[in-house]
């Protein structure tokens, strides 16, 4: 009795199904499996040939691969040579990193207009990219810092750990300095880099980014660093 009802219960279901194709008596397709979608690859411009590569190419990611490229080009040159790559070949984010330097305000600030007109992420430093590597280990909340200050500075701190960053001839960020950012702080028990995110992400807020070749110190490489940890 039980197998007699389990197959009338049975015969019902089949043409529940049969009504909803509209076509009785043809087998009912399963749904193919969804198509397994490759990892996304970011692209990042940086202007230095060396320490910002050497930086954001150690980033281990699960899901997206990072292409760095050090061009040694400047401001707009290097926003064109962004767009160039971009045209090349698909990128899900294409990123610009460059620096304040002794560019001009005109110069600085229309890189920063050009990139994201072309749909680019801006991680610009004002004035150079050693200034996120300070916010690592110490709280500057903006104000002047020249940045011939900044390796004297970022090797003081670097010194109880036993590291050097050498930034007069490679500007390598070594695989040991690079772990030592990403590490927690000892006193907070939360990453370096994380900390470093909220600083900046602080010291951007106070300011009105109408200029940011008028916002020393300041850096919106947090941004691409926040996107980058999604994928880890």
């Amino acid at each position: 009795m039980k197998n007699k009802k389990a197959e009338q219960a049975g015969n019902r279901e089949r043409h529940k199904k049969e009504l909803k194709t509209g076509r009785r008596g043809e087998p009912i397709l399963e749904r193919a499996a969804p198509l397994k979608l490759e990892k996304p690859t970011i692209l990042i411009v940086c202007e230095g040939k060396n320490t910002e590569p050497s930086y954001f190419s150690q980033f281990r990611l699960s899901s997206a691969t990072i292409h760095a490229v050090g061009e040694g080009y400047n401001t707009t040159s290097l926003v064109n040579r962004a767009a160039h790559f971009a045209a090349q070949k698909k990128y899900e984010q294409v990123w610009c990193v460059f620096d304040k330097d002794d560019f001009s305000t005109v110069d600085f600030n229309s890189a920063i207009v050009l990139a994201r007109s072309n749909g680019f992420g801006v991680g610009y430093s004002n004035q150079a990219f050693e200034y996120w590597i300070l916010l690592h280990f110490i709280d500057h909340q903006g104000g002047g810092m020249h940045r011939s200050d900044y390796d004297v500075r970022i090797n003081q701190l670097l010194q109880p750990f036993g590291r050097i960053y050498d930034g007069k001839r490679s500007k390598i960020i070594s695989e040991d300095i690079f772990e030592l950012l990403i590490g927690n702080d000892k006193q907070t028990g939360i990453s370096r880099t994380q900390i470093a995110i909220n600083r900046a992400k602080r010291n951007c807020s106070q300011l009105n980014r109408v200029s940011p070749a008028a916002e020393e110190s300041s850096t919106t490489v947090f941004e691409l660093v926040e996107e980058l940890l999604k994928y880890i």
